[in-house]
């Protein structure tokens, strides 16, 4: 399953949006690297295993099972995460990518690779789409990240 999505966080049209600069938008990823516990709560353990210029390997211990990421840093441009498959996990994929289309204009693209299958077409309506779910998660997951980076920024955490 492939799925990609953008999040509008500055809009020079809308004064009522807490502006982020590229650099307080970078150091919020950057939160989210190395302290993911901060955005999902359910995260009992975060472990740095190796770190090199531009990347990072670490676990992330859920409780019920651990996942491996290997994280590829483009500085104030793009975050990727490579979670390893493992028996408990299928692995994937997150590319993050800041976008300034034109001034005063900021976004966030969020793509996922995953190995769950869409629906097949024609499928029953009693059958779950387990895509469709993991899809509203993620999107949801990143508009709490986001909103969690706003409370941080007008805190002066991001600076």
């Amino acid at each position: 399953m492939r799925f990609e999505h953008l999040i509008e966080v500055n809009d020079a049209n809308n004064p009522a949006v807490v502006a982020l600069t590229t650099t307080q938008l970078w150091q919020g990823l950057m939160l989210r690297v190395e302290t993911p516990q901060r955005f999902l709560e359910h995260i009992e353990r975060v472990t740095v295993l190796e770190r090199g210029d531009g990347w990072l390997l670490r676990e992330v211990d859920f409780g019920r099972f651990v996942a491996r990421d290997r994280i590829t840093l483009v500085p104030h441009s793009v975050v990727r995460f490579d979670t390893e498959a493992n028996a408990q996990h299928p692995g994937g994929s997150l590319a993050i990518t800041l976008e300034s289309p034109e001034e005063g204009h900021l976004f966030l693209r969020f793509v996922y690779d995953t190995p769950v299958p869409e629906p097949a077409a024609g499928a029953g309506e009693g059958e779950i789409n387990y895509a469709a779910y993991l899809k509203a998660a993620y999107r949801q997951m990143d508009i709490d990240m986001m909103r969690h980076l706003r409370e941080l920024a007008v805190l002066g955490q991001l600076d």
